[in-house]
């Protein structure tokens, strides 16, 4: 059984840095894909990053593209988000998840096992 846990996620001012992590363990971490997604209240979830296997390939939405940043350390089996310049529209509740192969797309549907979410707030 694949277990990911997010954590970082906390109160913020506009402008503030915050960095998400998320520990996995139940799967061979190295050989899969690994995505962050958010959903803000009364929306759908959406993409925001993604990395593949070895980290070789990174995509990003294009709201976030040049303040976020997502990394992995494979040793460790985490994903990072490092997220700058936050706005009040990033607040959401952050999940990150395993992709079902070495990619990272963009789609929820190519994404398996799903962490519980760390809740983002980024006040004006």
């Amino acid at each position: 059984q694949v277990q990911l846990v997010e954590s970082g996620g906390k109160l913020v001012q506009h402008g503030d840095s915050l960095r998400l992590s998320c520990a996995a363990s139940g799967r061979t971490f190295a050989r899969f894909g690994m995505g962050w997604f958010r959903q803000a209240p009364g929306k759908e979830r959406e993409f925001v990053a993604g990395i593949t296997w070895n980290g070789g390939s990174i995509n990003y939405a294009d709201s976030v593209k040049g303040r976020f940043t997502i990394s992995r350390d494979n040793g460790k089996n985490t994903v990072y988000l490092q997220m700058n310049s936050l706005k009040p529209e990033d607040t959401a509740v952050y999940y990150c998840a395993v992709s079902r192969g070495w990619d990272a797309p963009a789609t929820i549907g190519d994404y398996d096992y799903w962490g519980q979410g760390t809740q983002v707030t980024v006040s004006s």
